[in-house]
């Protein structure tokens, strides 16, 4: 891959990389139950951001470093939570319009900025309203609403991140039993078994976004001192 001494760059090897370890967790299992679901797909790889970035946020050497990384694991909160929102807002009132007929240029403009303004609450000035034709995403026609499962993959990955940072080392082989069986149950299921926790609860969803919280606030703390 492309390296240019970037953290960026760091992390997108880690991203990839985590795609290779889940795909290393089901070498054991037949080849028919290693086909895992969209929503997991984004997992293993976003949580080995997260290994990365405290990992760095640990050694920073300076505030300004620390502020740099926490903006860095703060744009993936944005993005996950806001930019991936709007997409799904776009592409499915999209799709309810494209029922109808043809869709023009020019309404998908103001489809994309309606989407923009609710995903972002209003905050994002001049956004791109023609992001719909440069994004890929919405171009594959096989896997429609691609933008959903790196919201989901994202969130479900600070669940897990939650509970190993409160198990410790010994998370690990719980961790890897989840992505071994990734491809043969549903996500329920999966959780229940090897985490023991309810994914249609809020509690579980919360546990993770209290990590996003935690940063914001140590963000806002470094920046007023």
């Amino acid at each position: 891959m492309t390296y240019g001494s970037r953290i960026t760059n760091v992390l997108t090897l880690a991203h990839e990389i985590g795609h290779a370890f889940h795909n290393h967790a089901m070498k054991p299992i037949k080849g028919i139950n290693r086909q895992y679901p969209m929503c997991i797909a984004e997992t293993a790889s976003t949580f080995a951001e997260m290994i990365i970035l405290d990992a760095a946020l640990a050694k920073a050497a300076s505030t300004e470093e620390k502020l740099f990384l926490l903006d860095e694991k703060l744009k993936r909160s944005v993005m996950n939570f806001m930019n991936i929102h709007s997409r799904f807002l776009f592409e499915k009132r999209f799709y309810e319009e494209r029922k109808l007929g043809i869709v023009s240029s020019s309404r998908l403009n103001e489809l994309m900025q309606e989407a923009i303004d609710e995903g972002y609450d209003g905050s994002f000035d001049n956004a791109s309203i023609h992001s719909w034709v440069w994004t890929p995403h919405y171009y594959i026609t096989k896997t429609p609403f691609y933008n959903f499962p790196y919201t989901f993959g994202y969130i479900f990955s600070l669940c897990i991140y939650a509970k190993a940072k409160d198990k410790g080392k010994a998370f690990e082989n719980e961790y890897i039993d989840l992505l071994r069986d990734s491809g043969s149950m549903s996500t329920e299921d999966l959780v229940m078994k090897h985490l023991g926790e309810d994914i249609t609860s809020e509690t579980f969803w919360e546990k993770g976004i209290e990590l996003c919280v935690r940063d914001v606030e140590e963000f806002i703390m470094l920046t007023s001192s």
